[in-house]
């Protein structure tokens, strides 16, 4: 895969981008990541890439022509295939379901957005969807470039030690995590689940499996309405259902 980022301030994805997984995904060329200064596709003399927006208004607006110049010398081979991904606050709210279908394209353009908007020409004519990362204002596109790229590289073939390691992970079925205990067994107290150290790996699975739609449904009940769940599943919600009405009562 390949993911360019247009940015004002590429400087920023230095330390994020040179550690951890996705250094190790750029070493071995499961990915690879390029900058790209806005600013050297200014046609000004000082490298402005802004402007006042017509109507007035507060702030600056980042101007079409550099934009659009940006993308298509990324887009310059035909053969290749290519996503636009605009980096705004308007933008469809991000999950893991879009980390999934992004991860499956050949070659990503990010745009990150910055100072008080950019020309609509560039959301109506060359973006293929935007993105959000969250209902706030950050003070650009750079920080949920680093989001999404970052969640988008780890689900890549290779990147991570095992497919298992990702498909448990909170949020890849809409269910979030069970808890989980490495050593000392007790610490300060707190004791590991005896389960756990059973060694009935089928025991351990539906203890997992109950603790993760425990939690979801705690701490994110909505993510059930969207998570494929199957007769177990079915059956343990409605155990747990029965479970907290007879402690109500209690």
């Amino acid at each position: 895969m390949r993911i360019d980022i247009i940015t004002l301030f590429p400087e920023m994805f230095q330390g994020p981008f040179d550690s951890s997984i996705i250094k190790r995904a750029r070493e071995q060329e499961r990915v690879q990541l390029n900058l790209v200064n806005l600013r050297d596709y200014s046609r000004q003399k000082h490298r402005q890439v802004d402007d006042y927006p017509y109507g007035g208004g507060i702030g600056m607006l980042i101007k079409p022509e550099p934009v659009f110049e940006a993308v298509e010398a990324l887009r310059s081979d035909p053969g290749e295939k290519s996503r636009v991904v605009l980096l705004c606050p308007q933008g469809e709210l991000y999950n893991q379901k879009k980390a999934k279908d992004l991860s499956r394209e050949e070659h990503l353009i990010f745009i990150c957005g910055h100072y008080e908007g950019i020309d609509q020409r560039v959301k109506d004519e060359l973006a293929d969807e935007e993105i959000s990362i969250g209902d706030y204002v950050l003070t650009g596109g750079e920080i949920p470039a680093m989001v999404v790229a970052d969640s988008i590289i780890r689900l890549l073939p290779g990147v991570l030690s095992s497919t298992e390691s990702i498909e448990e992970e909170s949020f890849y079925n809409f269910l979030l995590e069970y808890p989980q205990y490495t050593r000392p067994e007790v610490f300060r107290g707190l004791r590991v689940p005896e389960i756990l150290l059973s060694g009935d790996h089928e025991k351990i699975r539906l203890w997992r499996r109950r603790q993760s739609l425990l939690k979801t449904l705690q701490k994110r009940p909505d993510l059930l309405q969207k998570a494929q769940l199957n007769w177990e599943d079915k059956k343990m919600l409605e155990q747990i259902f029965t479970d907290s009405m007879l402690d109500a009562e209690k």
